[in-house]
C-alpha cells in the first residue's frame, strides 16, 4: 500500500501544481487566496512535504472545488462499478485520517459517497467549505465523532445521521476511546 499511496500523492501534488497554472496564479497569489504560506506551497509543489487534510481543504476552497473532485481528477477512469480494491484511499499524514472514495465523482453526476476513519484523539479543522452550499449527510458507522458545524458541536455515535448544507468552518474530532468510522454522502448545490 505504501508504494500506491506514494504514487497517488505524487499525482495529487502534480494536479495541484497544474491547477495553479491553469488559473494563471503565482505562488504568492495562491498563498493569498488560500491563507497558506508561499513557502509551504513551494515545498508542496516540489514534493518536499505531504498535503494534509487541512491544507487540501484550504486549496480546494481557493479553487472552489470539492476535495472529492480534486482526488477524482488524480484517479484514472470513471467506471460505473468501482470495486473495493480500486477505490482511491488517501491518508492525512498529520492526523492519520483516512478518506476512501467509495463512489468517486463522475461527469454529469452530482452525488458521491466518501468513507472516513479518524483515529481516537485526532481532529481536523476546515476553515471554510471548498464549495459553499454543498449538501452533506454524515452517517456514523462506528465510534464517536464530535462534529462542529456553524459553532454547534454534534456528538455522533453509531447509527446517527446529520444532514446539512455546508457554509462555514467545520471540525471533525474523535474523542475516543476507539476511532470514528463514518460515511459522508455529498451532493453539489
Amino acid at each position: 500500500m505504501g508504494n500506491d499511496n506514494d504514487n497517488f500523492e505524487a499525482r495529487l501534488i502534480a494536479r495541484l501544481a497544474a491547477l495553479r497554472e491553469q488559473h494563471g496564479w503565482s505562488l504568492d497569489e495562491l498563498a493569498t487566496r488560500s491563507s497558506i504560506s508561499r513557502a509551504t506551497l513551494s515545498r508542496l509543489e516540489r514534493g518536499e512535504t505531504s498535503p494534509t487534510a487541512s491544507l487540501l481543504g484550504k486549496l480546494c476552497a481557493a479553487y472552489g472545488l470539492p476535495m472529492s473532485r480534486l482526488i477524482a481528477a488524480v484517479e484514472e477512469g470513471g467506471a460505473q462499478l468501482v470495486r473495493a480494491a480500486e477505490q482511491p484511499v488517501w491518508t492525512d499524514p498529520h492526523s492519520g485520517f483516512t478518506r476512501r472514495m467509495v463512489s468517486p465523482p463522475a461527469k454529469g453526476l452530482r452525488a458521491e459517497l466518501i468513507e472516513g476513519r479518524l483515529p481516537a484523539g485526532a481532529a481536523i479543522d476546515y476553515e471554510q467549505p471548498s464549495l459553499p452550499g454543498l449538501e452533506q449527510h454524515l452517517w456514523m458507522l462506528d465510534g464517536l465523532l464530535d462534529y462542529t458545524l456553524d459553532g454547534t458541536v454534534y456528538r455522533l455515535q453509531a447509527g446517527d445521521c446529520l444532514r446539512f448544507r455546508l457554509y462555514g468552518a467545520t471540525r471533525f474530532a474523535c474523542p475516543g476511546p476507539a476511532g470514528a468510522h463514518y460515511l459522508i454522502a455529498i451532493c453539489e448545490p
